[in-house]
């Protein structure tokens, strides 16, 4: 997967997290996530936690909800050739 390739997925994840579970990260967020996208679901997960201003700990179900987003939008990256 290309640079702009893999940006375009991470930006397409966020767009989901947003519309689906209320995670509008702010935009310099969004732009860190996009250059450097942590390599795997819980990392990511962690880091939308984070952005977001939250510990993933105390929030367990929604973090349940977030991982398994992110786990499924991950796999159909590696059909494009990356991770």
């Amino acid at each position: 997967m290309t640079p702009d390739d893999q940006k375009a997925e991470v930006r397409q994840l966020l767009y989901a997290l947003c519309v689906d579970l209320g995670f509008c990260l702010p935009p310099q967020e969004q732009q860190r996530l996009q250059e450097a996208p942590p390599t795997d679901a819980d990392s990511f997960t962690d880091a939308v936690f984070e952005a977001e201003g939250m510990d993933p700990g105390l929030h367990e179900r929604l973090r349940r909800q977030v991982r398994e987003r992110v786990d499924r939008h991950m796999r159909g990256w590696a059909g494009l050739g990356g991770r």
